[in-house]
C-alpha cells in the first residue's frame, strides 16, 4: 500500500487551494510533464532526446546544487525551450527544516537561476511536496507560484515497478494534468520505461505536451 496518492483527489486540491495542482482546460488537450531533481548527466539528456522526438515541451524543477555541478546539462534544458523552476538548493524537506534554512535554499537557487538566465522564474516545487505554512506564505510573498501535481508516476518508489509507473500515468491523466517524473539516478529505470510509452500513447490520443506558463 502506497503512503502517497497517485491521483490527487479533487477535495484535497480544493483544501490546499494556494497551490497549483492542474491547469484549466483549453481548446487543445494538454498534458504538463514535469521532471524533478535534475539536472543529471546522461539521464536529463536522455529525457531531452525523448521529448524532442515527440515535439514535447516540459518543465524541469531543478536542484540548485545540481545546476552548479552540471551547468552544461542545465543549459541543454534551456536551449531546448523547456521551462525551469526552483526545487531548492539541496533538496530540503520542508517539514523538517525551519524557515531560515528553507529561505536560504530557495534564494540560493533563485540567485543561480538569475545568473544563468538573466531572471529567476517564479515557479517552485517543494521537494517531496512537503512544505510548512510559514514557508508557503514566505514564497508567495516573494511572488512564487507553488506547483504541485495531480498525477504522480511514482518512478522514484522502489516498490513501484516500471510497468506500474506507466500504468499510474495512463490510468489517471486527464486534460490539464500536471504529471511528475524524476530525472534522477534513483528513478531512472522506471522513468526510462514509462516516459516513451506515455509520450507515444497520449500523442496518438491527440494530446500535446506543454511547459508550464504560469
Amino acid at each position: 500500500m502506497n503512503s502517497f496518492f497517485i491521483k490527487i483527489p479533487k477535495w484535497f486540491q480544493k483544501l490546499l487551494k494556494n497551490y497549483i495542482w492542474a491547469i484549466p482546460k483549453t481548446d487543445q488537450k494538454t498534458i504538463y510533464l514535469t521532471f524533478d531533481d535534475g539536472p543529471i548527466p546522461e539521464i536529463t539528456e536522455w529525457v531531452l532526446n525523448e521529448l524532442r522526438e515527440f515535439n514535447a515541451k516540459a518543465t524541469f524543477f531543478c536542484i540548485g546544487n545540481n545546476i552548479e555541478k552540471h551547468p552544461d546539462v542545465f543549459e541543454a534544458i534551456v536551449s531546448a525551450g523547456h521551462q525551469v523552476g526552483n526545487h531548492t538548493f539541496q533538496h530540503v524537506k520542508g517539514w523538517k527544516e525551519n524557515l531560515s534554512v528553507y529561505k536560504e535554499n530557495v534564494l540560493a537557487t533563485e540567485k543561480l537561476l538569475e545568473v544563468k538566465l538573466g531572471y529567476s522564474p517564479k515557479i517552485m516545487r517543494p521537494p517531496y511536496g512537503k512544505i510548512k505554512c510559514s514557508q508557503s506564505k514566505y514564497l508567495r510573498k516573494l511572488g512564487y507560484k507553488i506547483v504541485m501535481w495531480d498525477v504522480l508516476s511514482a518512478d522514484f518508489d522502489t516498490n513501484t515497478s516500471a510497468k506500474e509507473c506507466f500504468s499510474n500515468v495512463l490510468k489517471n491523466v486527464e486534460d490539464g494534468s500536471i504529471v511528475v517524473f524524476h530525472d534522477s539516478v534513483k528513478a531512472a529505470e522506471n522513468m526510462k520505461y514509462a516516459l516513451p510509452k506515455v509520450l507515444a500513447h497520449f500523442s496518438k490520443e491527440g494530446f500535446v505536451f506543454k511547459k508550464l506558463n504560469i
